[in-house]
């Protein structure tokens, strides 16, 4: 009873481990799509790190993508950058892939 105890332990562990390296990838991927926006929108250093935190924060607001999406898409159009959905769920995807590579690297 014990092995089976300890393997259940061991999987509840690796969950939570799992779990929390999901949450922090996609918000340092956020991070990262909030940056990559305010680039395009000419904000200064200052408000380029408040922006990703509101993109970062704008996650929360439901499960899935799609609030951080709406938020970026309509942040950048609203200040008259030309760009549709498809660039930035683009955009997105490459973030992840280097928050991952980021977070996985230590850095």
């Amino acid at each position: 009873m014990t092995d089976f105890n300890d393997r259940e332990r061991a999987e509840e562990a690796k969950f939570a481990m799992d779990e929390d390296t999901a949450f922090r990838v996609a918000a340092r991927r956020n991070r990262l799509l909030g940056q990559w926006a305010a680039e395009k929108m000419g904000l200064t250093t200052e408000e380029t790190d408040s922006y990703a935190k509101s993109v970062v924060q704008a996650d929360f607001e439901e499960a899935g993508d799609e609030d951080v999406i709406r938020k970026v898409l309509g942040d950048l159009t609203g200040a008259g950058i030309d760009v549709d959905e498809a660039t930035v769920r683009a955009a997105l995807e490459e973030k992840s892939i280097e928050a991952r590579r980021q977070l996985m690297g230590g850095v």
